[in-house]
């Protein structure tokens, strides 16, 4: 599958979102070796490339993305229960991230503290033929700063086709899609711009993706939430 943004107005879309190609981290202290980054410049979104991300007929919500709005209504009890009234009764609360300011991507190796770049989740442990199933992730932006969403424009599926010739019954990784970046097949990555009080919803088990406040003056945190959600359960900003 190719990446699929949902969107009435391709114009808005354009306004905020950019792509480039990759590169491959060797000998950075802050990322780990062999990760997948954005290669810069970042060029903007065309017409053509926008109309390209419109989902299709077969698009499924499992592995849309969509940028949205905050809910209406009064505020939740807490943080973690705000995405109670959204569809999925069984839709898990991950936590917050704070990232700072001015990084090319944000999401760390626990283990060693040098960032893994883009990369695939894996909390619902899918082999290949049902990664398209995962649950999505479900991200707002508490600020103070402005964010963005990296998206590569290749699902794992479609990556790990092109690695393995018997694919059925094995089980994608961040890995794979460092192998497939470093043959230097084709790859590019979107950035979507994501301010304080905006979120999206996108099938991070399916997608290459991670955060980034490159260029950005000022940290923000991102709380997150997994869960089965249908398209449309929240206001589109685009």
């Amino acid at each position: 599958m190719r990446l699929a943004i949902a969107h009435t107005d391709p114009d808005t879309l354009i306004a905020r979102c950019d792509s480039t190609g990759v590169r491959i981290a060797r000998g950075e202290p802050d990322y780990e070796d062999g990760a997948v980054l954005p290669g810069g410049p970042w060029q903007p979104l065309t017409a053509v490339l926008a109309a390209e991300l419109r989902p299709n007929e077969r698009s499924a919500d499992s592995a849309l993305v969509e940028l949205v709005k905050l809910p209406d209504g009064p505020p939740p009890v807490t943080l973690a229960h705000l995405a109670d009234q959204l569809g999925d009764p069984d839709a898990v609360h991950l936590g917050q991230a704070r990232s700072p300011a001015k990084a090319l991507t944000t999401t760390p190796n626990h283990q060693n503290g040098r960032r893994i770049g883009l990369h695939i989740d894996n909390w619902d442990r899918l082999c290949y033929q049902a990664k398209h199933t995962g649950r999505r992730r479900l991200c707002f932006n508490l600020g103070p700063g402005t964010r963005y969403l990296l998206l590569g424009g290749l699902d794992i599926q479609a990556i790990y086709r092109d690695l393995h010739a018997d694919p059925e019954g094995r089980y994608p990784h961040t890995d794979d899609l460092r192998a497939y970046a470093a043959l230097g097949l084709p790859l590019r990555v979107f950035r979507l711009r994501i301010d304080p009080g905006e979120g999206y919803i996108a099938p991070t088990e399916l997608l290459p993706h991670d955060g980034s406040t490159e260029d950005q003056p000022q940290p923000s945190t991102a709380a997150f939430w997994l869960g089965h959600w249908p398209r449309g359960v929240l206001a589109s900003l685009i």
